[in-house]
């Protein structure tokens, strides 16, 4: 399987990135073989498969805040003590807490008709009973934007952008603005609610949901996502004759529920003080099960420190698990942890994430510092025979470990294939079902392999070049 996933990647060009012009660092050939044995293993490994399948049919979806994510804490803690980690804990935080609890988008005439919809994370509520008015649409946010106050006025804004589908995700950022800048952008001219065709990529009735604002605060209008062929329905609708929409949102707000990152180790041996970590984010929307957002990145990391956990003797350095709270309302579980661990973050020497679901990784980006980029060398070459690509020094470690990389720890960004990602992302297909366990399997094998290396060589990734007594390289 996994040469047919190399295969794959070849003809889709993923082997077009470039790459480090570096020479490889030596590695011990008895951490090279064992590396190579936790790949093999990884190629059969059913425990972060487990993982991933357990925590989405016991707890399902957990919407930050809830009830539900405080089950998957509890849950988590309860697997990550039998599956034999260290010093497993929940760290708590607060948040502000957002919740849907009706939700309906109509057209009232000329052809009166439902719409599939689902209100955004931290749209405001409209008021009882909905609200209804004649659309307006706009092809781009800029096109809104620029719009004057009269267009507007006493309208139901449609912003009816496409997503572009990409293997490395790159067209959300653009098509995600809408999400976050609708609501602004409409209230602020006097829109009565903001309608956007969703941030995704598939052709089904199924909307996408996801947070308008990145703190979590509750947003200046109500705002919903139609589904694709809900919003290309609304456009031929428009097209004939003006449109009268209605527009139905109820929601609950609460300014401080309890969240919390669920931690768990491998500790180590000689240079148990340092840390290689290596996470996931353990929330997810409530409208399906999270198991790709982000179920599966938790299995992955939770397998592959299980793989290394089995092995006869620990690795030289600490390897930490953190399954992140409240990562979908705005990184708060991210900003907790530096915050928690701010004083000590020089000791971590390492970190890495998976947030992009399950599909094959392909390419391997590192941040280190200049003269650790041997070591980067070495790593992609020890990965490339799972269809891993080598990239540049670029990486930005993926949404929680951002703010690590931003306060100066090294990170890699395994980069999957995510052609598919934004079919299911926010949606109520987000489901075990998607998972295919050979590609899952694949991840596995790559953060065993290169978690355990930096956990067992000593390696300084964020080493620097040498200064001579001039001050030059």
């Amino acid at each position: 399987m996994f040469k047919r996933v190399l295969a794959a990647l070849m003809i889709t060009g993923a082997f077009a990135a470039p790459v480090i012009a570096q020479s490889p660092a030596e590695l011990d050939p008895e951490i090279e073989a064992t590396a190579k044995n936790l790949i093999e293993r990884a190629k059969v490994d059913e425990v972060g498969l487990k993982f991933v399948e357990d925590l989405t049919t016991e707890v399902g979806q957990r919407l930050a805040g809830s009830e539900a994510e405080a089950q998957a804490r509890n849950w988590s803690v309860v697997e990550l003590t039998n599956l034999g980690f260290d010093q497993v804990r929940v760290e708590p935080f607060k948040i502000p807490f957002w919740s849907r609890k009706h939700e309906a988008v109509a057209v009232v005439a000329p052809s009166p008709q439902p719409l599939v919809a689902t209100a955004l994370g931290g749209s405001a509520a409209t008021p009882d009973g909905g609200v209804t008015g004649q659309v307006v649409r706009f092809a781009s946010l800029a096109e809104l934007q620029a719009a004057p106050i009269s267009q507007v006025d006493g309208k139901i804004v449609f912003i009816d952008e496409t997503m572009i589908k990409t293997m490395d995700g790159s067209g959300y950022g653009m098509a995600v603005r809408k999400r976050s800048q609708c609501a602004e952008a409409a209230t602020s001219k006097g829109a009565l609610a903001c309608l956007i065709r969703s941030v995704g990529t598939q052709p089904h009735r199924m909307p996408h949901t996801g947070i308008m604002a990145r703190d979590g605060a509750e947003g200046v209008g109500p705002v919903a996502a139609i589904s694709g062929p809900d919003a290309d329905q609304l456009t031929r609708l428009l097209e004939r004759s003006p449109v009268t929409v209605s527009v139905d949102i109820q929601t609950e707000i609460k300014p401080n529920a309890p969240s919390g990152n669920v931690i768990a180790e491998l500790t180590g041996t000689d240079l148990a003080d340092e840390i290689v970590l290596i996470g996931c984010h353990l929330d997810s929307w409530d409208l399906g099960t999270g198991a790709l957002d982000d179920g599966a990145g938790c299995g992955i990391v939770v397998g592959a420190a299980m793989l290394i956990a089995d092995l006869p003797e620990r690795p030289r350095r600490t390897i930490r698990v953190v399954l992140y709270g409240a990562e979908e309302v705005g990184l708060f579980g991210a900003t907790a942890y530096a915050r928690e661990h701010g004083d000590n973050l020089d000791k971590h020497v390492l970190a890495s994430e998976s947030d992009f679901g399950a599909g094959p990784i392909w390419r391997f980006q590192t941040r280190f510092g200049e003269a650790a980029l041997p070591y980067a060398r070495t790593l992609q070459n020890l990965l490339m025979p799972l269809g891993v690509t080598p990239d540049e020094n670029r990486a930005n470690g993926g949404p929680d470990i951002g703010i690590l990389a931003r306060a100066g720890v090294p990170v890699v960004t395994p980069g999957q294939n995510g052609m598919d990602y934004f079919d299911y992302h926010h949606t109520p297909d987000d489901t075990f079902d998607k998972i295919k366990p050979d590609e899952f399997r694949q991840n596995v094998a790559v953060y065993a392999a290169f978690t355990y290396i930096a956990a067992e060589t000593g390696w300084d990734f964020r080493k620097q070049p040498e200064l001579n007594s001039q001050g030059t390289e």
